[in-house]
């Protein structure tokens, strides 16, 4: 089952960064009617297979949580202070 999620999962950086490329091509003006439905459509794509990243990142959160309920939160600085005195 881990290969179907990894083929499926989604590099959300690169999503990003191409979403980002296709508002600016839009933006510029120059495309046809054709071409920016077209970014459109990718960017939409980009857009849910994005959502469907954070939903699942939200989701692993959550179950490292629930197996842990007992840990104290501790901000990320702390927490790397004392993986140092460890």
């Amino acid at each position: 089952m881990k290969e179907t999620t990894k083929q499926k999962d989604i590099d959300f950086e690169a999503a990003l960064k191409a979403l980002e490329g296709l508002v600016e091509q839009m933006e510029r003006g120059e495309l046809t009617l054709e071409q920016s439905l077209q970014c459109f459509e990718q960017g939409v794509a980009l857009t849910r297979e994005s959502q469907q990243a954070l939903t699942a990142a939200e989701q692993r959160v959550e179950i490292l949580l629930e197996k842990n309920a007992q840990a104290d939160p501790v901000p990320f600085a702390q927490a790397d202070n004392a993986a140092d005195t460890d």
